[in-house]
């Protein structure tokens, strides 16, 4: 009996310390396999996002969801919302084919944003075709993310939109990486965040949530007014990098009935 008992002790054992290690390669399966696509008339659209996962019922009954359409008769001007400000620096970082998009993860501290007194640590970027966010009904050819996160666990995005046009510098520095990443993240060495450019100090602030599953509300939105310039190549090796479907990746913009959207100008005037 006492063989027996500590056999089943060892053998507990040793399954309780599989199991960090079985429920990462769980969450890789599924993240391989994306659970949810773009196209409707799949089961798994963004229409039926909602109904995939317990856990993403907010992308179907949400009240709160991003991306939005930016109408200027609807915004309200708050000069009082100051300049974005942030405070980055170059650190190690990887590119990643997530399947539904590329991402850059920063590995070490790439600094921050401030908002509202809070600081937000930045985390990753990726970008999505066509822009998820329209203004006055006007869609762009692409839209990047800049994700961030404060300690106390909120989530803050600036979302910077572009046209075709020249060159965007950021992606230059990328695009040898993007063409040949695979289904393993790949190593970029230090890259330098404040190459990522905002050009304007107008920007949109709203409450809204993630654009993908889960749908998370509470995300603090900083979407920059002036539209850059990425080149056709650009997008076209953002697009041939993800997984097949998913060359299009933008969700379609959400109710916003209920959201209010401020609008910040240096010179205090309308948007």
């Amino acid at each position: 009996m006492t063989t027996i008992f500590l056999f089943l002790i060892a053998f507990l054992i040793l399954i309780s310390s599989s199991l960090p290690h079985l429920s990462k390669a769980l969450v890789s399966e599924v993240d391989d396999e994306i659970p949810f696509t773009y196209v409707e008339g799949t089961g798994k659209g963004p229409k039926k996002w909602g109904e995939i996962d317990p856990h993403w019922k907010a992308c179907g009954n949400g009240k709160m969801q991003s991306p939005i359409d930016l109408l200027d008769r609807r915004v309200q001007v708050f000069p009082s919302l100051g300049k974005i400000k942030r405070d980055y620096k170059p650190a190690p970082a990887v590119v990643k084919n997530r399947g539904h998009d590329i991402t850059v993860i920063w590995r070490g501290d790439a600094g921050d944003i401030k908002i509202n007194g809070t600081d937000y640590k930045l985390l990753q970027c990726h970008w999505h075709s066509p822009s998820e966010h329209t203004f006055n009904g006007s869609r762009y050819d692409l839209e990047l993310h800049v994700v961030h996160l404060s300690t106390g666990g909120e989530i803050a995005v600036i979302g910077i939109v572009y046209k075709y046009g020249r060159h965007d510098p950021f992606l230059t520095e990328l695009l040898h990486h993007i063409k040949s990443v695979g289904n393993e993240e790949r190593n970029l060495g230090t890259v330098n965040p404040g190459v990522i450019k905002f050009g304007s100090r107008k920007y949109y602030r709203y409450i809204g949530s993630l654009t993908v599953p889960p749908c998370t509300e509470g995300v603090i939105w900083t979407i920059v007014k002036k539209v850059r310039t990425v080149s056709r190549e650009q997008v076209a090796a953002l697009r041939e990098a993800v997984h097949d479907g998913f060359e299009a990746n933008a969700r379609p913009t959400q109710q916003s009935a209920g959201i209010a959207v401020r609008f910040y100008n240096p010179s205090g005037g309308s948007t």
